[in-house]
């Protein structure tokens, strides 16, 4: 399992942007709806078998969303095109703390 850890995250108009740290190195992240289907891009090449990866924001309280997305390979960012999560998102900004992200 990843997991980021959520330092920074904004609203704009239809999509979120922020910054995550992983293993104490910082990345930029993306949060968007599906304009392009589900995407899921991370910032460093991994070696996973698994084409769909199961997505997931969690905070306090129990808070959690998550989704099954396809892992479309690197890319300079955190990249996740899902509705699901965009929009709950949108509904509880600033309640996240971690991004996971399992290939189970």
């Amino acid at each position: 399992m990843l997991s980021f850890k959520i330092k920074k995250l904004d609203i704009f108009q239809s999509y979120f942007f922020g910054d995550v740290e992983f293993r104490n190195d910082n990345y930029k992240i993306n949060i968007q709806n599906q304009k392009r289907g589900k995407v899921l891009k991370l910032p460093f090449e991994i070696n996973s078998k698994k084409e769909k990866m199961i997505v997931r924001m969690t905070g306090s309280k129990d808070l959690f969303v998550e989704d099954y997305l396809p892992y479309c390979g690197q890319s300079e960012w955190l990249e996740i095109d899902s509705d699901e999560i965009t929009y709950f998102l949108a509904d509880h900004q600033d309640q996240f703390d971690t991004i996971e992200i399992m290939d189970t």
